[in-house]
């Protein structure tokens, strides 16, 4: 609302102030996973939320139903040309009790997760497009205690290791390839 940013506007003034959005993808994929927002309502909230000169963050998650290749470059992109701050990613998890492990017990086919290399890999391509504006503030997160699927294997030590591979690190240095996106000369 606009009396909390407001509120916040002032906080920030004399205290570090972040206010992050878990806007999670930049597709269909909101509707199916009940999100409660859509990308242009995400969108609007960052702007207002960045006008009034507060540090945003957003949260994605890489792999949910319906992502392909091309919406994760839509995806870098969108943040990259929004004022966001931060970043924070993390692995799709299938969550016991919610509509994604009811579907994932009906057909696992349905629901791809990440092996921990693959996910790495995910995480590189991101960063390599990312605007070096952006500070990602972490790439995997854990709910083992609440997971319905299988143990996924993706804890970050693991996705750091293989990101900082030396053939891996030459890839991710963010914002390579953003002028690409922004059609910048490099």
């Amino acid at each position: 609302s606009e009396s909390l940013l407001d509120y916040f506007a002032q906080v920030a003034r004399r205290r570090y102030v972040c206010i992050e959005y878990g806007v999670e993808s930049v597709n269909d994929s909101l509707r199916r996973i009940r999100r409660g927002h859509d990308v242009a309502c995400a969108a609007d909230a960052i702007r207002r939320t960045a006008a009034r000169q507060i540090q945003v963050g957003v949260h994605f998650i890489l792999g949910l139903p319906g992502d392909t290749r091309l919406i994760g470059c839509s995806r870098r992109r969108w943040v990259s040309d929004l004022p966001v701050n931060l970043l924070k990613l993390h692995q799709l998890q299938v969550i016991r009790d919610t509509p994604l492990a009811v579907e994932f017990r009906r057909n696992p086919s349905a629901v791809t997760l990440f092996s921990a290399e693959a996910y790495a890999a995910a995480v590189a391509e991101y960063l390599e497009h990312l605007s070096p504006h952006v500070v990602v503030e972490r790439f995997t997160s854990q709910a083992r205690s609440l997971g319905a699927g299988p143990a996924l294997g993706v804890e970050e030590r693991s996705v750091r290791q293989v990101v900082a591979r030396p053939h891996a690190r030459a890839s991710c240095l963010a914002g390579p390839m953003l002028s690409v996106w922004s059609g910048g000369s490099g």
